[in-house]
């Protein structure tokens, strides 16, 4: 594996794949889902699906099938987060992965609402995969301040929490002294 992600990524799929469980893994760039597809199938030599913006809605639909239906069928769908992250039920999958952050919680929560339908049976396990002393991780801290706020005065799920301010979007790229050491 190239990066720590990708290790960690790997490990963790050694073990739900050896458990028998089944996996959901959003990323917001389509190349990088890509990249994923073809690096899993190669180290675990099993077929792995992958919804992209570009799939035909017949094809999908053959690949959400695939992925619920099959008994020994694919274990792991990878998904762009826009094409992938709403009006699926995958409750197949118990484990979700989000590789990357998207800026809005709201749309990660719909991703994560893939597995948490009706009909599912099991656990549901979410992990967000973030690199300390990244943009990543300011983009983390910013999802997890907004919600903490929201839940605090108004509740989760307003509108204005998944609107970023000027100062908001400034502090986050903002170079910090002590991420540069």
């Amino acid at each position: 594996a190239r990066s720590g992600k990708l290790a960690r990524l790997t490990e963790m799929m050694d073990e739900l794949l050896d458990a028998g469980d089944r996996a959901l893994i959003f990323s917001q760039f389509t190349e990088m889902g890509g990249y994923l597809q073809n690096y899993l199938q190669d180290r675990f030599g099993r077929p792995v699906l992958f919804l992209h913006g570009g799939v035909p809605a017949r094809q999908r639909q053959v690949m959400v099938e695939r992925f619920q239906d099959e008994a020994d069928g694919p274990p792991v769908f990878v998904l762009s987060l826009k094409a992938g992250g709403t009006g699926l039920n995958l409750t197949r999958a118990n484990h979700v992965f989000h590789f990357d952050r998207w800026w809005n919680p709201a749309v990660e929560d719909q991703a994560t609402d893939r597995a948490f339908r009706i009909g599912q049976k099991q656990n549901v396990q979410v992990h967000k995969f973030v690199c300390v002393g990244t943009l990543e991780e300011q983009i983390d801290a910013m999802i997890e301040e907004k919600k903490a706020l929201a839940a605090s005065i108004v509740g989760s799920g307003e509108n204005w929490l998944t609107e970023l301010s000027t100062n908001d979007l400034r502090d986050l790229v903002q170079l910090r002294r002590q991420m540069m050491a």
